[in-house]
């Protein structure tokens, strides 16, 4: 899932403050609480600890725990692209619960790679895609964005985003498909679904500065689930394909 807007709504209060807290390297460094979908699809969620990095790096690179590794190719006033990579969590036996435990595979995080094209429509409004594959493994991933900042409150920086994310089959079988073993004995259907759309998702994010160096950081993201990945007898029968995380982090600006 991307979290990119919540890495923008903290730089964007680079525009604000007197004085200004924000002027200078927006090179931002601490830790977090995530409550997310205990899986791709679950009705139950997780408490997950985060470490929060936002980094500009020579050469053009960026590197962020919510938004990945970003490397430059592309860099003009309004047009941005080059690589891309980030971390994709999986879920383990325990997150699954007792029903799926031992029947449903546990899937391990992995590493994604491609490249992202973005265009500056205005100076609130960011349009995006993202194209993906796993390091290890055959799933592919297709992201289109927009990102709107809203005004600023006072000292508060916030804005909205909606994505929308399409799988290709291997990557929409992991996730969500039931092998005929495993249907009898859950007692549901097999399911082996093919590439399309996954899934819409919406976040509101805000950035409020506590000092000149730090500040909190703050998102609330709703997706919801669509297509083959909607119909999943896991997501029907087990969970849910209403799907919400937010985030709290505290954070240190250098």
């Amino acid at each position: 899932m991307r979290v990119t807007a919540l890495t923008l709504a903290v730089t964007a209060s680079a525009a604000v403050m007197a004085d200004n807290p924000t002027d200078g390297p927006n090179d931002m460094f601490g830790v977090g609480m995530q409550r997310m979908p205990a899986w791709l699809g679950s009705k139950d969620h997780r408490n997950q600890a985060i470490p929060y990095i936002q980094a500009e790096l020579p050469w053009h690179i960026t590197l962020s725990t919510l938004d990945g590794l970003t490397v430059d190719l592309i860099h003009g006033d309004q047009w941005r692209g080059g690589l891309y990579g980030n971390y994709m969590w999986g879920r383990d036996s325990e997150e699954l619960g007792p029903k799926l435990r031992g029947v449903v595979d546990s899937l391990g995080p992995r590493i994604n790679g491609g490249g992202y094209l973005e265009y500056q429509a205005t100076a609130q409004l960011n349009l995006g895609t993202e194209l993906s594959h796993d390091t290890q493994g055959a799933g592919a991933y297709l992201n289109l964005y927009a990102d709107y900042d809203l005004p600023a409150i006072g000292y508060l920086n916030h804005n909205l985003q909606v994505q929308w994310q399409a799988m290709n089959g291997p990557a929409m079988r992991r996730f969500f498909g039931v092998s005929p073993d495993q249907a009898a004995k859950l007692n549901i259907t097999p399911w082996s679904p093919g590439q399309g759309s996954q899934q819409i998702a919406f976040e509101y994010d805000a950035y409020m500065p506590t000092s000149l160096h730090t500040g909190f950081a703050f998102a609330i993201n709703y997706t919801r689930l669509l297509g083959q990945a909607a119909e999943s007898p896991l997501v029907r029968v087990y969970g849910s394909r209403n799907q919400v995380t937010t985030t709290l982090a505290f954070v240190y600006r250098l």
